[in-house]
């Protein structure tokens, strides 16, 4: 059953604007949680932009939470690597080949579903993705933040939403470059043709930009190894930028233009890995934040895995 509230609207709250007068008096909301909600202002329908006056009943009807598909499946099939945790964050290092949360065809088995079998988490993300502030793609690894209380997770998503943090991702690329270091700027809209992909468009989609640092090359396999600094964070926005121009990132199913490549490869073990690995080379190294409710510098950062371990050992072998 919902849960209806009321309030009176007190002398000193009088002429704010009626959400504003609700995000004081229902701290566990945010505003844009709030402006979905069913609100009466003495009795009549309100509307948000409303200012309320001295006296002023305000009632809000609270609807009982949706079934939670996340706290329904809880798994714990997963050994996840814990890189910190405490009262309000918990940071880990994701692996390869695992959904973030539930969605179609992708039920149970998720991040969100094995990170619930040993803690809670804000359920401010929305009923799949409880304490869900910023995401990586099924087969990119590496460092991550998740929410555990709602005054972490409007802290988190102030930060992401202000790019007040650092990102830096490690890459491993088709194509050798000429140059040490570039910055990478362009639109990245959803593709018209294919609803699965990003592209870059010259109007309209959203700004991204994307600082990419040279780290090896091997240049008798035409393979690079970037480090890439996400100064914004659209979807799919390294694997976009890099392919666009010219430096698709190994493995990628969607952007990796493996069928043009392969014909080039001529070490067999090179060869093998690219035809027998899924998932594109591509691992979130470094994260560092403020602390969303102590303020505290906060910086974490993880080994390459395996896979891109073996990738390394076999471009130093036929390089």
């Amino acid at each position: 059953m919902a849960d209806t509230r009321e309030f009176i609207v007190s002398n000193e709250s009088a002429g704010v604007r009626l959400d504003r007068f609700l995000v004081g008096a229902l701290l566990e909301f945010s505003r844009s949680e709030i402006q979905r909600l069913n609100v009466l202002r003495n009795g009549a329908p309100a509307k948000f932009s409303d200012k309320v006056k001295a006296g002023d009943k305000i009632s809000i009807e609270i609807p009982d939470k949706e079934t939670d598909v996340a706290t329904d499946n809880i798994s714990n099939e997963l050994d996840l690597e814990i890189l910190y945790q405490d009262d309000d964050i918990i940071v880990i290092n994701k692996p390869r080949g695992v959904v973030m949360y539930p969605s179609a065809g992708n039920k149970t088995g998720t991040l969100v579903q094995n990170l619930l079998s040993i803690t809670h988490l804000s359920s401010l993300g929305g009923a799949t993705r409880p304490g869900v502030v910023h995401r990586l793609d099924k087969d990119t690894s590496g460092v991550m933040v998740f929410a555990k209380t709602d005054a972490a997770y409007r802290g988190l998503v102030k930060t992401f939403s202000n790019h007040d943090l650092t990102r830096k991702y490690i890459a491993f690329v088709w194509g050798v470059p000429n140059w040490t270091g570039a910055d990478i700027t362009g639109n990245i809209a959803r593709s018209s043709r294919n609803r699965q992909k990003m592209t870059m468009v010259k109007s309209g989609g959203k700004p991204a930009h994307t600082s990419v640092e040279v780290l090896n090359v091997w240049p008798r396999v035409g393979v690079a190894e970037f480090r890439c600094t996400l100064l914004t964070g659209r979807t799919h926005q390294i694997r976009v930028h890099l392919s666009a121009h010219g430096f698709p990132v190994l493995c990628d199913p969607i952007y990796g233009r493996a069928s043009a490549r392969l014909g080039s490869v001529r070490d067999a073990d090179l060869l093998d890995f690219i035809k027998t690995h899924t998932g594109q080379m591509l691992h979130a190294q470094i994260l560092e934040f403020n602390h969303p409710v102590t303020g505290e510098k906060m910086r974490f950062k993880t080994d390459l895995p395996d896979d891109m371990l073996e990738l390394k050992y076999i471009l130093d072998s036929a390089n």
